[in-house]
């Protein structure tokens, strides 16, 4: 999977950027509850290993099913 939002390495200028997801152990939660958690994925590039963003892939995971949005409201 490429990313669509990190093209270039500021740091090497390398532009092989793969995306990667954080173990289980490293999930985002909620703070108001460790029952309502996200994977955590990271752009890194290949060539020298900086982690160039973090992001979640469907933040609306980390709400309480009362407060999520209806998929129809997302976009």
């Amino acid at each position: 999977m490429t990313d669509k939002y990190v093209t270039r390495c500021p740091y090497c200028g390398g532009s092989e950027i793969i995306t990667t997801c954080q173990t289980a152990y490293g999930a985002v939660t909620n703070a108001e509850s460790i029952l309502h958690s996200a994977e955590l994925y990271h752009s890194v590039c290949r060539n020298c290993g900086s982690v160039l963003r973090s992001f979640v892939k469907d933040p609306e995971k980390l709400l309480k099913k009362k407060d999520r949005k209806p998929k129809d409201d997302i976009f």
